[in-house]
């Protein structure tokens, strides 16, 4: 990509550029505001740089070990909890790496095998984990560094980023926490054994720097609008407290120790960073300079003509295609350049329309052929790697139609009035419910279904997704017949 525009003027058809000197081409790359020094570099300098310190603050001094133990005390002792823990711990060290593969083998490595132990099949521990180390790119408070650059696209404060964000994560793993609960209830799986479920106030009170860290940074973002300031504060605190704990328990040693591998950990973290955003600056300043980002958009338009539906379909395409094996601050930035504008041009709400860019750029980590985490997830579970991949879609399916929802009714993404936003979301989240039953093929208050109930169960899901009053309606009969379906078929045997 980076010599394209050396011979941009041969390329056919909508491939066709400016073409320039090797001159000139060297002169763009490493002088202009679009490509090296673009926006992704900018980002880092203005933003990110205090956000990578607090996450690697937070795992130097404890802060993953403290969010798996958080979520081993709470879901570890309900039915399924193994999978519950990879879901919510993943999500938690997702939101602050952002990387899906670092997020995979960290978490995964504790995670996996503990589901295996528990009656998981080894395919479908994997699947989950996929899941949810995918989701946790997508998930606020931080959402690794997408966001900031998001924020930097639409030159929005990031707080609209996380706040618009914030609706779709939930509904994500919240889907993922039905199924892992409808498919243990299914398959009759253990708990955790009680002795390795802790405290919950236990593991609060010894990790409560963690919490007060993301309370405090939070607020400094929402409340105060200090978003250069706020990582570095909540870095301070979770430095002081940990390296004044390690001092009194370990000695002046290991807090150096401690205090000498933050530095180095974030150097390196940094550093790694800035190289890879550079290389993206470069596919950016090409696309950029030879107007082929210009005029791939406006294909997309032509093609598509005046149909919403179609576009989105062609940008989904676009997104899973140029998704694969790109790390997901990547994907999001090459194809903001390339989507960004014609969903904007279509009529479609600016936030959603860069939420549904990065969602679908993010659906080819777990979706075959290429499906990184899933591949990651299936060397730690001792699977096949196709076989996890395909579990990991049936797992995450509502990750492909999620997306469309927040574009075509931004009231997910709370853009709306209270009464909007409060209905949208009630009803995606008894949509979600739904579509895990139907999929799992266990209904809350029944147990088993059928083949022909869980279809049942999947139209009123759909229903209840499209955001006109009537198909709640409509969707709200469907729960009522799916109900009395089941209570009738199941006394049926008895009275015989």
């Amino acid at each position: 990509f980076a010599t394209y525009p050396l011979y941009a003027g041969n390329m056919p058809g909508v491939f066709f550029g400016f073409q320039f000197t090797p001159e000139e081409l060297v002169r763009a790359h490493a002088l202009g505001s679009e490509s090296i020094i673009g926006i992704p570099m900018r980002v880092v300098t203005e933003l990110l740089i205090g956000f990578l310190l607090f996450g690697v603050a937070l795992t130097q001094f404890g802060g993953g070990a403290f969010f798996m133990n958080l979520a081993t005390a709470l879901m570890g002792r309900y039915r399924g909890g193994p999978a519950k823990v990879a879901i919510l711990s993943s999500g938690f060290f997702g939101s602050l790496s952002g990387s899906v593969i670092s997020n995979v083998i960290s978490t995964g490595a504790m995670t996996i095998p503990t589901m295996k132990r528990c009656g998981y099949p080894a395919r479908y521990a994997g699947a989950i984990e996929a899941c949810a180390s995918t989701g946790g790119a997508l998930m606020p408070p931080v959402m690794g560094v997408v966001a900031f650059i998001m924020a930097n696209f639409l030159n929005v404060a990031y707080a609209e980023v996380m706040l618009a964000a914030a609706a779709p994560a939930v509904l994500f793993y919240a889907a993922l926490l039905f199924q892992a609960d409808a498919y243990a209830a299914r398959a009759g799986l253990a708990t955790l054994p009680k002795e390795e479920v802790p405290s919950v106030w236990r593991i609060l009170l010894g990790g409560w720097s963690f919490l007060a860290s993301f309370v405090v940074l939070i607020w400094l973002i929402v409340a105060e609008r200090m978003e250069g300031l706020a990582p570095f504060v909540a870095t301070a605190l979770v430095v002081a407290v940990g390296a004044a704990t390690t001092l009194l328990k370990e000695g002046p040693a290991a807090m150096l120790r401690q205090l000498g591998g933050l530095f180095f950990a974030g150097g390196r973290n940094i550093a790694q960073l800035v190289v890879l955003l550079a290389g993206i600056g470069l596919i950016i300043g090409a696309l950029s300079i030879t107007g082929v980002g210009t005029a791939f958009s406006r294909e997309l338009l032509q093609y598509a003509g005046q149909s919403i539906v179609l576009l989105l379909l062609l940008g989904a395409l676009t997104s899973f295609i140029l998704g694969m094996g790109m790390t997901a601050s990547a994907c999001y930035i090459f194809l903001a350049i390339i989507l960004g504008p014609p969903l904007e041009e279509a009529g479609l709400n600016p936030m959603a329309s860069h939420l549904f860019i990065l969602y679908w750029g993010m659906l080819s980590f777990i979706t075959p052929p290429v499906a990184l985490a899933a591949v990651a997830a299936a060397g730690i579970a001792g699977s096949s790697p196709v076989a996890t991949g395909v579990v990991a879609v049936r797992f995450g399916l509502v990750l492909f139609f999620l997306p469309f929802l927040f574009v075509l009714n931004p009231a997910l993404i709370l853009h709306g009035t209270v009464g909007e936003v409060v209905l949208a979301c009630g009803t995606a989240l008894a949509s979600v419910w739904l579509f895990s039953a139907g999929v799992e093929r266990w209904l809350y208050g029944v147990g088993r279904i059928s083949w022909p109930l869980a279809v049942l169960a999947l139209a009123a899901s759909v229903t209840l997704l499209i955001p006109e009053h009537n198909t709640d309606l409509i969707g709200a009969a469907l729960v009522a017949l799916l109900y009395g379906a089941a209570f009738l078929l199941r006394r049926r045997p008895a009275s015989a």
